[in-house]
């Protein structure tokens, strides 16, 4: 409304002639003063001090870089997702300034859109400037040029702050000007490069360090005569990722609901329950807050889901929110089931854009991630692919809360699926196999149940494999004996992947130290699967192959050279003898008749073996590296040291090619090879290649594995020597 013309009030009453501007975001009714405001003289209200406000860097900050500005002009960008404190902070920073004296005119403008800007500058040049409120846009445009003083005009010292900027756009036009005596500071959830050029400062506001954390809620509950033990302050705001949002409403729950931290982090661990039903409504805030710690995010997913590619940004962030909260690879985010989930689930946006049904393409799902990077709702880092989403834990449950429970099923389901297309048949990079074992974990932990429907998920043997094969056996062996529970339970004792589970427990179970009870395990299996699958069954004759092996290993070797004698006949028969596994059987019956004293049999039959992996396989299979190891091994054994250190050599080079220089099998063989120069006479030098094997040992596998043992048992051995 404007052009309201005069009023007229009779004695005794109030006239108020001005304008009213109404949006969704703003509801403000102004008036025209009849004179400039003197100064020094404040314009718009900030909000009040949070009753527990804490001070942080970021203010230092801010303060600093108008000290290293000297006296030119400064524009400042605070940034940062929903609920970490960047108002608080810009109205901690406009107090300070205003109470000390050092700006004559200060305005705050709550910046939601561009008509709540113009709203904002218009009432500074109807206060300030005694500018015609009956004209709003020419009334703000006269105090934005006011900023800017001319020749003869008296100097001010200004303070404008635009505070929850939403849009760059809404910006276009409206910066304030540059002068000597001037400053701005704008806080956004936004991060595009439009916000932050020009000479503008950016200042991204992070969460609570874990003190500021534990000192914020400490002095909320204090504030109402509640104390809590120090352990408890600290694990409830580590559970609550150190928003500050989330802990000042959980604080404000805490006391009205008269709970214990202890009582109120147990119904938080409940993930039936939605976080929403743990945080105050909406009329009980604290710190006259406007929103719940959800409903802070609502918005600006809703705007990500906007920009282009639209409609892509809300299904993506429902897929990190599966996943580990401290760093996602790119890979699972980008393979064909997070491309499909993607095109399945393309939102419309309520913008009039046509809604796309093609296939979403990998450039898509990256241009998604930088949509909701540029709204602050994750943190995208391509630059480190193998952790470059990270997404803070509120956000994720929130998002989960929101997804029907069909959904939520199949959208883990889908995150298994993703996270299996990442995994390397070769994990040649340790980086990227533990981010995947880290998010599989996050992913068991949030949506173990949907899981197992109607199957075990391949994902999970992942897991548990690559823990293993990284030297994690315990781990490994833990893993699957509750996945073996976990199985039972819900597919049955007989499903296949409940037998194929337990396979895999006795097998780390074995390789923990406890080859006895994994032969007796393995024994009890084979005896179910015989039942269940029959004695023919691929997995059934698996089994057989690790008991054979665990025999051996428990000091049976005559009884493991026969039980596999008999197995690779059967294995003949059954599966043919150019079959995979017909040849692990012939490598495995090799090592075990070189073990019973006949090396030289071993090294004829590892040579024949070796000529038909390369045959079938190719010269750069794991399989086909492996057989190259033990006849090389062999060799050495039968006294041809300096032939078993060259072939040792040869084999080193092609495993750090294939496997990379930190798997398992490349640093057995670094080990081989350095025992090899020692018996060839070189005790120097193996001492000096178990040294540093002994470190990079102790990096990827830990000081306790027996691999690492067995280095420091042959380097104590070769030092003497």
């Amino acid at each position: 409304m404007s052009h309201t013309g005069a009023a007229t009030a009779g004695e005794g009453s109030l006239a108020n002639t001005g304008y009213l501007a109404i949006d969704r975001f703003t509801l403000v009714q102004q008036s025209a003063p009849r004179t400039p405001a003197a100064w020094p003289h404040r314009v718009g209200v900030f909000p009040p001090r949070a009753l527990s406000f804490q001070h942080r860097a970021e203010v230092d900050q801010l303060r600093a870089a108008v000290d290293s500005g000297g006296a030119a002009v400064l524009t400042q960008v605070l940034t940062g997702t929903g609920g970490v404190g960047k108002t608080q902070l810009a109205a901690d920073y406009a107090r300070t300034a205003w109470d000390s004296g050092e700006v004559d005119v200060l305005v705050w403008i709550s910046a939601s859109s561009r008509s709540a800007i113009t709203a904002g500058y218009a009432q500074a040049g109807v206060e300030v400037l005694a500018a015609d409120p009956r004209e709003p846009e020419q009334a703000a445009r006269a105090f934005l040029a006011w900023l800017d003083p001319k020749a003869g005009q008296k100097p001010c010292r200004w303070l404008v702050v635009l505070d929850d900027v939403a849009d760059p756009a809404d910006m276009r036009g409206w910066w304030p000007p540059t002068n000597r005596a001037g400053r701005a500071l704008v806080t956004t959830r936004r991060r595009e490069a439009a916000l932050t050029g020009a000479g503008r400062h950016q200042v991204t506001v992070g969460l609570f360090t874990p003190q500021e954390a534990a000192a914020y809620v400490t002095s909320e509950l204090a504030a109402h005569d509640r104390h809590e033990p120090t352990d408890q302050v600290d694990s409830l705001a580590s559970e609550l990722g150190y928003l500050p949002l989330a802990l000042a409403q959980s604080a404000a729950y805490l006391v009205d609901a008269d709970l214990t931290c202890a009582s109120y982090r147990e119904l938080l661990a409940n993930r039936i329950r939605k976080l929403a039903d743990l945080l105050p409504e909406s009329g009980a805030l604290p710190d006259d807050q406007t929103a719940t710690v959800a409903a802070t995010w609502a918005l600006s997913i809703e705007r990500a889901n906007q920009i282009r590619p639209a409609g892509l940004a809300r299904p993506m962030l429902q897929l990190t929110s599966m996943l580990d909260p401290n760093g996602i690879p790119a890979a699972a985010l980008t393979c064909q089931p997070a491309l499909v989930h993607l095109t399945e689930h393309r939102t419309p946006t309520g913008t009039g854009a046509t809604h796309h049904s093609a296939q979403v393409s990998a450039e898509d799902a990256a241009l998604a991630l930088r949509a909701l990077h540029r709204l602050s709702l994750i943190d995208h880092s391509p630059s480190t692919p193998h952790q470059a989403v990270r997404v803070h834990q509120l956000i994720q449950r929130a998002v989960r809360d929101t997804l029907p429970p069909c959904q939520h099923d199949q959208l883990a389901l889908t995150a298994a699926d993703a996270l299996t297309a990442a995994w390397p048949a070769v994990e040649r990079d340790t980086v990227l196999a533990q981010a995947l074992r880290a998010n599989t974990t996050a992913l068991v932990r949030t949506a173990e149940d949907a899981l197992y429907r109607p199957a075990a998920p391949t994902v999970l043997f992942r897991l548990g494999i690559s823990l293993g094969e990284s030297g994690q056996v315990t781990t490994a062996r833990d893993h699957f004996e509750h996945m073996a529970v976990t199985a039972c339970n819900r597919l049955g004792p007989d499903h296949p992947d409940t037998l194929t589970t337990r396979s895999h427990h006795a097998r780390w179970r074995g390789e923990a130290g406890d080859a006895a009870g994994a032969a007796a395990e393995l024994a009890e299996l084979l005896a179910d699967q015989t039942r269940v699958l029959g004695p023919d069954h691929l997995h059934t004759l698996i089994t057989r192959h690790s008991l054979a092996r665990r025999r051996g290993a428990a000091g049976d070797v005559a009884g493991a050279v026969s039980a596999f004698e008999d197995l690779l006949a059967d294995e003949t028969r059954v599966l043919g003898p150019e079959h995979p596994h017909t040849l692990i059987v012939r490598h495995n019956l090799a090592l075990w008749r070189g073990e019973a004293g006949d090396v030289a049999g071993a090294a004829s039959a590892f040579e024949d073996l070796l000529a038909d992996r390369i045959r079938l396989l190719g010269t750069d299979h794991p399989d086909t590296l492996a057989t190259r190891h033990d006849l090389a091994q062999f060799r050495g054994r039968a006294r041809d040291a300096a032939g078993a250190a060259a072939a040792f050599e040869d084999l080193l080079a092609d495993q750090t090619r294939v496997l990379g220089p930190d798997h398992p099998h490349t640093l057995i063989t670094r080990h081989s090879l350095a025992w090899c120069r020692g018996e060839a006479g070189d005790a120097i030098g193996a001492t000096a290649a178990l040294t540093e094997l002994l470190a990079d040992r102790i990096r990827v596998l830990g000081s306790d594995h027996p691999h690492t043992l067995a280095t420091q048992h042959d380097l104590a051995r070769w030092r003497g020597r």
